[in-house]
């Protein structure tokens, strides 16, 4: 969940790691901290507690100088954030510098054999585990960086992605993964010499170059300041670099004059599905195409049952898709909680699918139950927004959300994408099952062609929610109830307030309400109802009856032109009408700005929340 950036060429290496480190720092925030050699061998760690900025103020007045270096934002997982515990972590002869992404679950038991070697340790990392035991290797056994990395993780159990530099051998740069997501850039500086970037995805790469490696897992990699990139895995194979091209644009990256990232996903929201549902329609013959389908069709006609993987926020997706797919399509869905998952021993038989779904694709729980699906014999499908991510090698078929990066910590673009994407796929299985009339698929087909423009006119007719916002500051608590579809939406509506604001927010089935949650409401306790006028609207008036007969705040999401909830509600969201599985797309919209303007009124950092980063890459 830390954020790694390297670079070796003949430029000045830390004005490109610091720049990679702001890119990068969505991934953690707790700590950061950059090495680098200078023309004299002088090895440079400096490290500061808290953002990117104020290590580049502890480095103002410090030797930045060098051009080869390597830099962390880290995410605390083993020790407190503080500098001690920051990376770059240095060997004990000091000759070595590290830096890590992942754990190491095995750290305890080889800490206690290099103390008995009479290696000291400074951290409560695991990271200063893993540097003493490579300098251990290299010395031990007489051996160079790169093969002692190699030997070295042969004894690591865990996940990582590391870059080390040795300060004996200032032209060289080696980096492995397993696990967790490592790319290499390959670039040429202006005087024509080859150079080579380093990130944890490629954020801090595409401004430099757009020729990468995806490092692929249990491969170690040594870049060469002549220009040699060499590649070997852990049983001392050698492998041939494969080069890709970036899609990614730097101004994807850039806020764009919007204050916060989040607001800016949220707005670009009507062009991120449309670029989701293009070229996956065909306008003129209402037909779906999807050749991860198609391509596995049998697979698809003779399931026994889907199993959707998810975490977070993917996890409210997948059940909008579980209810969609099962509708449209016939086949029984089970959504599981990957962390779950992969630990139950669950039933799988080999006509059975397993979807991932992951904005990241590194999402380490989700890669695990893939591993686990396929060790049962499933077919592996994945859903991911980042091309050549680890969920997209891993799978057998899939499908990308293509709704450009999502840097805002709190996923909201990803989340509609992740829903528009289910929805194709389970038109795409319905039309090879027949289980839809033609006139009931044309029908889907042409109204989800217009959700982009439903969502453009509820940001744009909802535009008092900042206003109003600032109205529940104070409070403590927020029920988020819905029924049906709108059930995921009122569970992602209440996590998008939690993740930003900290107030603590709860979703349930609006019919559950009375078996329990009931009980917590009172006049201070808002409660935010997704009632549009489809599905089962009678059951909700009657829903937000019992709520407003106990003197709850009724926060509503109505369809436009609604007369009942709107005079029963305080306060009211409107959407525009549509057809009941497409509702999430819409309602969860004016809940995600309800969401970014309580928590900017609070004076909350909504990009980058407290104790969260944006890719899961541990347990």
């Amino acid at each position: 969940m830390c954020g790694i950036v390297g670079y070796i060429g003949e430029q000045e290496a830390y004005p490109i790691l610091i720049k990679g480190l702001h890119r990068l720092e969505y991934r953690g925030y707790d700590s950061a901290g950059v090495s680098m050699i200078n023309a004299k061998h002088d090895l440079n760690i400096y490290k500061a507690t808290g953002k990117v900025a104020a290590l580049e103020d502890k480095c103002a007045a410090e030797d930045t100088t060098g051009n080869i270096g390597i830099a962390h934002t880290r995410w605390a997982t083993h020790g407190e954030p503080n500098t001690v515990n920051a990376h770059p972590h240095r060997s004990q002869s000091g000759n070595l510098s590290l830096v890590h992404n992942g754990i190491i679950e095995n750290y305890k038991t080889l800490r206690t054999k290099l103390e008995n070697e009479g290696y000291t340790f400074c951290s409560d990392t695991d990271t200063e585990v893993l540097v003493q035991l490579i300098e251990y290797t290299q010395k031990s056994q007489q051996c160079d960086l790169f093969t002692a990395v190699q030997r070295a993780l042969k004894h690591v159990v865990g996940a990582y992605a590391i870059a080390i530099l040795e300060k004996e051998n200032p032209d060289q740069l080696v980096c492995a993964r397993k696990g967790s997501p490592l790319v290499i850039g390959v670039g040429t500086d202006a005087r024509g010499h080859k150079e080579f970037y380093l990130g944890s995805d490629a954020t801090p790469i595409v401004e430099y170059t757009k020729q990468v490696v995806y490092l692929k897992d249990e491969e170690i990699a040594l870049m060469d300041r002549s220009g040699k990139l060499e590649i070997i895995n852990l049983s001392n194979v050698h492998q041939t670099p494969e080069m890709h091209i970036l899609s990614l644009s730097l101004d994807e990256l850039e806020k764009g004059g919007y204050p916060h990232f989040m607001l800016k996903e949220i707005w670009e929201q009507p062009n991120a599905l449309r670029t989701c549902i293009r070229g996956r329609i065909h306008v003129q013959a209402k037909d779906v195409l999807l050749s991860g389908i198609t391509d596995h069709k049998e697979k698809f006609l003779n399931a026994r049952r889907i199993i959707i993987c998810a975490c977070g926020t993917s996890w409210h997706s997948a059940l909008i898709g579980k209810y969609f797919i099962e509708e449209a399509a016939q086949i029984p869905v089970e959504v599981e909680y990957a962390s779950e998952f992969r630990y139950r021993n669950p039933v799988i038989y080999p006509d059975d699918i397993v979807i991932a779904v992951s904005q990241s694709g590194e999402t380490a729980d989700t890669l695990a139950a893939i591993q686990l699906g396929e060790q049962k014999g499933a077919f592996l499908y994945g859903i991911c927004n980042v091309i050549g991510s680890s969920i997209a090698r891993a799978t057998q078929s899939g499908t990308y959300i293509h709704v450009g990066p999502e840097i805002g910590v709190a996923s909201t673009k990803a989340f509609t994408g992740q829903v528009t994407t289910l929805c194709l796929i389970g038109l795409a299985i319905a039309k090879e099952k027949h289980t839809l009339s033609d006139e009931m698929y044309h029908m889907l087909i042409d109204e989800l062609q217009t959700i982009p423009d439903k969502i453009q006119w509820t940001l744009e007719n909802n535009q008092g929610i900042d206003q109003f916002a600032q109205m529940f500051t104070y409070c403590r608590n927020f029920l988020f109830l819905g029924r049906g579809y709108n059930y995921p939406v009122a569970l992602e509506g209440a996590l998008k307030l939690k993740e930003i604001s900290y107030i603590h927010a709860e979703g349930y089935p609006a019919a559950e309400m009375k078996h329990g949650p009931i009980a917590l409401v009172d006049e201070e306790m808002p409660c935010v109802f997704i009632a549009p006028k489809r599905g089962m609207y009678d059951k909700v008036v009657s829903n937000i009856q019992e709520i407003k007969s106990r003197k709850g705040k009724i926060i509503s999401v109505v369809t436009e032109g609604d007369k009942i909830v709107s005079d029963m509600s305080d306060y009211t969201f409107v959407i525009p009408d549509t057809r009941d599985c497409f509702v999430p797309l819409l309602a969860v919209i004016p809940l995600q700005l309800l969401s970014y303007y309580v928590a900017t009124a609070k004076g909350r950092n909504v990009d980058q929340p407290r104790n969260l980063a944006k890719s899961v890459t541990v347990e």
